[in-house]
């Protein structure tokens, strides 16, 4: 694998980059351990440090997370958070300890949640206000004017890893919600419904409040536009990948697809009901 940002820097540097699959190895506790770090800092690491290396150093080990603790614990704060709706969230700065995610926070930074933002969007800017907090804090803790405060108790939501599945459409949801889904996995894992049984990517939609008539998953296509019904108004298809291709606007593929009168994603069919219109 590539190294990445973090590590190509360091190596320019002439820093010493290690890349273990884990910290439980005994060597590489004892490599930890004589390090004699003031502290560790931990961005997107995705496992729980051993317990028994969190105190080596001195200020003990500072993870950045991507939510307003102790919103979020997990490991998807970003994508869990556009998929539920939150306008509002942020970064935190917390010492690790046993549990996950459930240290003292030394600071935070909040940030608003846009109406057209995707997890990968919103992940960028707040790894840029992540940066500053971080240094903030380490100089917070070289001045010795580091105050952490104790999470709340109230107000716990859990981020668990997405899969495959959590980008599965469902169109029988209503359109802001499968709007929200879409954004929160993209690009990883990444939405898909199927067409005719193979899958098909999809990228950001556009909510349409005129439209309220169309059935859930029902294709509606015309010249330039691809919409689909949902739980409540259509949504506008943006861009689409079918199974082995590449994106490409939706009213490209509806071209090539030539979907029928009555298509329906999600069915793995085409539907019974009849709908004016078809691929140009």
């Amino acid at each position: 694998l590539p190294p990445s940002p973090v590590a190509a820097l360091a190596r320019q540097a002439g820093l010493e980059v290690r890349t273990p699959a884990t910290l439980r190895e005994e060597e590489t506790q004892e490599w930890v351990r004589g390090l004699h770090a003031d502290v560790a800092v931990v961005v997107a690491y995705g496992r729980l440090v051993p317990a028994a290396l969190l105190e080596v150093p001195q200020h003990g080990w500072l993870n950045l997370h991507f939510s307003l603790l102790p919103a979020w614990r997990g490991a998807a704060p970003v994508q869990r958070a556009i998929i539920a709706g939150d306008t509002l969230t942020g970064a935190s700065v917390f010492r690790l300890e046993e549990g996950l995610d459930t240290g003292p926070v030394y600071a935070h930074v909040t940030a608003s949640i846009e109406d057209e933002d995707t997890a990968g969007d919103l992940l960028a800017r707040l790894a840029e206000k992540g940066v500053a907090l971080v240094d903030e804090v380490l100089e917070q803790l070289a001045s010795g004017t580091a105050a952490p405060v104790a999470q709340r108790e109230d107000g716990i939501t859990l981020a668990p890893v997405l899969t495959p599945a959590d980008g599965e459409i469902r169109w029988s949801e209503t359109a802001a919600a499968i709007d929200r889904r879409i954004r929160g996995v993209t690009p990883a894992p990444g939405a898909h419904t199927t067409y005719e049984g193979a899958r098909l990517r999809l990228g950001p939609v556009t909510q349409v409040p005129e439209v309220t008539d169309l059935p859930a998953g029902m294709l509606q296509v015309s010249k330039h536009e691809v919409l689909v019904g949902t739980g409540g108004c259509a949504v506008r298809l943006g861009q689409v990948a079918p199974a082995g291709k590449k994106w490409m606007a939706a009213d490209a593929w509806a071209r090539g697809a030539h979907p029928a009168a009555g298509a329906v994603l999600g069915s793995g069919g085409v539907g019974q009901l009849g709908v004016e219109g078809g691929a140009a």
